[in-house]
């Protein structure tokens, strides 16, 4: 859910450090709305690349909607890698105070068909832009790909 959130926003602010702050907060909210988590570690684990991955083959690495998804997930890491923890306690805000993230709520296959639908939007619109792109270069006057 947080790499398609982060994405969204990313496209919808369209700047990189927009996306950056966005995807942070929209982290910290994700965390804060009841729901349950997904309980395979490596498929969310898996789910959270390929959707990165795929946009930034999509729409490319350093696209806004790419760093948004980054910058959304990120906070997770510390859940994956040990990463030191100040007094014992976790890195991101949201994982560190007692009773932000709070269990119940939304379902995981919910989430899971709502981040599906997000990130779909998000490749399809990437798709759609490259697409026009490609077409007004074929255009242009001494393209190689203009039409005689």
């Amino acid at each position: 859910m947080h790499v398609a959130t982060g994405a969204a926003a990313g496209a919808l602010v369209r700047s990189r450090l927009g996306a950056v702050v966005v995807g942070l907060a929209l982290h910290a909210l994700g965390d804060r709305i009841p729901h349950e988590d997904i309980a395979s570690k490596s498929f969310e684990l898996r789910c959270g690349a390929g959707g990165v991955l795929a946009l930034a083959a999509v729409r490319g690495p350093f696209d806004p909607a790419t760093v948004g998804a980054v910058a959304s997930a990120a906070p997770d890491i510390e859940h994956v890698l040990r990463l030191p923890r100040p007094g014992g306690r976790k890195l991101f805000p949201s994982h560190r105070i007692p009773g932000f993230h709070r269990p119940g709520g939304v379902s995981a296959e919910t989430q899971l068909l709502i981040a599906g639908a997000l990130l779909g939007g998000v490749l399809a619109a990437g798709i759609k832009r490259s697409e026009r792109a490609r077409s007004r270069r074929a255009r242009q006057p001494g393209s190689p790909t203009q039409v005689t």
